[in-house]
């Protein structure tokens, strides 16, 4: 056990939102990882719509998921106290050491419950000390919105009750690099401003020797070196923590075979569809509302946060009709608010989910979806595969999956995807998961096709129908991406910064 006093706390923050922040740190948890320490990623608030569930069944942001797995250690809730997960009218459900702590907006969340974030923060922080050398943690936007300093949860204020040196962050891609990092420092108060130690221009593109004349202006500036310049690597294959980069990429990867997956306007755990892009022959096309559908092989409805409101949108949008036709002709699968909305009624007479009530469903699964019976779910889970239709090649096949989710459903006619081993599945002791029937299908099971055996069978069938031949389970391809994408970024970030100097910078032996 490490002396807590001991323990190095380093900060990521960030001049904007998707300055690289994210990345930067689980490449410094791989970095010092591999140099023999034991290292923790940290983000002490978190805004997003793509989570995970860890082994203690808390629930946390995928982004810190991604940074324990570079570190090579269990993700677990201190690696992010509070997540914040946007619901409607500015209101989002909060999650406090993997829990929910209801709905809240803005306000409410600042002014009444602000204390209670805040005591969390510091309990997870003191936690992490205990059992770690290096705690790499990772701010949120900018630190320097000037009109939120006193009510900051994310950036300084973290840094002075970790007492964390700060590396700055700025994105060139966007332009207007020096300005924004400039900016940073002069909003700054000048005791956080000292924290800075280190600056890295993320996401380059040019010709470095045409940078370095405002390199060298910009550390006279601002007094702080610039550690280094990470290039703009479009190799590199991560999951995203925004659904905003979802639209930066409308088709990923161009294929034989086309899955279209709806982009939701409420879409969260949109990384249950990232296995499928790297398929052979498989490409993804995200459809927007406004979107035509098109000519597809396969459709996909992701989950939501408010499957209520989502489900109104596509209605309004004209889809559920076309959905509908499209169910008798091609694969149509659902992962829990599509799930959902598959079914025939979502009931929600205690406005948990919406103030717009309980709603009709597609109609194409025989499962009607109540709101308010149990508390959320949140679970890691198992199960089996029952194996009928397109997935009979795999009946028994042992699926892992988690779970996140409010609303519990009851089958009518439908006949189940899973049996469960372990977790909820449909309701509390149901004993099985989804729905089948026909060319549709739908789970609460989260992340299942990240299951090799399960996608393959899935993208198999698409092929046979196809005219293609069956690949088989001899690789895969995912994985493989998945482990050398982590290793190039720290790669890439060590080869690019100059390591001696940042640990000059910091002041430290790591």
């Amino acid at each position: 056990m490490v002396p807590s006093d001991k323990t190095k706390c380093i900060m990521v923050q960030g001049t904007a939102s998707n300055a690289g922040k994210s990345v930067v740190v689980a490449a410094l948890c791989r970095i010092y990882s591999q140099r023999g320490y034991r290292v923790a990623p940290f983000k002490s608030q978190n805004m997003s719509l793509n989570s995970f569930t860890t082994q203690e069944n808390r629930e946390i942001a995928m982004a810190q998921v991604l940074q324990a797995e570079a570190a090579g250690v269990e993700p677990h809730h201190h690696m992010n106290p509070v997540l914040l997960k946007p619901k409607e009218d500015f209101t989002s459900q909060v999650i406090v050491h993997g829990k929910p702590a209801g709905d809240m907006n803005f306000y409410h969340y600042q002014h009444n419950f602000r204390n209670q974030a805040l005591k969390a923060i510091k309990e997870s922080l003191d936690a992490l000390k205990k059992d770690y050398d290096v705690i790499i943690m990772e701010g949120a936007g900018s630190p320097a919105e000037i009109n939120m300093l006193d009510l900051d949860l994310a950036n300084m204020q973290i840094a002075r009750l970790a007492d964390a040196d700060v590396i700055l962050v700025a994105d060139i891609d966007k332009g207007g690099v020096f300005a924004s990092i400039a900016g940073t420092f002069q909003l700054l108060p000048p005791e956080d401003r000292q924290r800075i130690k280190g600056i890295i221009i993320n996401k380059f593109r040019g010709n470095l020797d045409i940078l370095m004349p405002g390199i060298r202006q910009i550390e006279e500036i601002v007094g702080v070196p610039v550690l280094g310049v990470l290039p703009y690597d479009p190799g590199l294959k991560l999951p995203e923590e925004d659904s905003a980069s979802l639209s930066e990429r409308k088709y990923r990867g161009h294929g034989k075979i086309t899955v279209g997956v709806m982009r939701l306007p409420r879409i969260s755990n949109f990384t249950d569809i990232d296995p499928l892009e790297y398929e052979p022959e498989i490409g993804v096309k995200l459809i927007e509302i406004g979107d035509e559908i098109g000519s597809l092989d396969a459709l996909i409805i992701p989950g939501t946060r408010n499957s209520i409101s989502d489900m109104v949108a596509l209605d309004e949008a004209g889809f559920t009709d076309e959905i509908q036709s499209l169910s008798h002709e091609i694969p149509v699968f659902g992962i829990c608010g599509g799930y959902q909305m598959l079914g025939t009624e979502i009931i929600d007479t205690s406005l948990k989910e919406s103030s717009i009530g309980s709603i009709k469903g597609m109609g194409i699964l025989d499962v009607k979806t109540i709101f308010g019976e149990v508390k959320k779910v949140i679970s890691q889970s198992k199960g089996t595969l029952m194996g009928n239709g397109m997935f009979a090649d795999i009946k028994g096949e042992m699926l892992n999956g988690y779970e996140l989710h409010e609303g519990i459903s009851y089958l009518g006619t439908s006949k189940p995807l899973l049996k469960v081993l372990k977790g909820c599945g449909n309701y509390p002791e149901s004993g099985f998961d989804g729905a089948q029937e026909g060319l549709t299908a739908g789970t609460y099971f989260h992340g299942i096709f990240h299951n090799f055996s399960f996608r393959r069978s899935f993208t198999d069938h698409l092929r046979e129908n196809k005219g293609l031949e069956r690949l088989g389970y001899h690789q895969d391809h995912f994985q493989e991406l998945k482990k050398f994408s982590i290793q190039r970024l720290s790669d890439l970030v060590e080869n690019n910064l100059d390591m001696r100097l940042l640990q000059n910078v910091l002041q430290c032996d790591i």
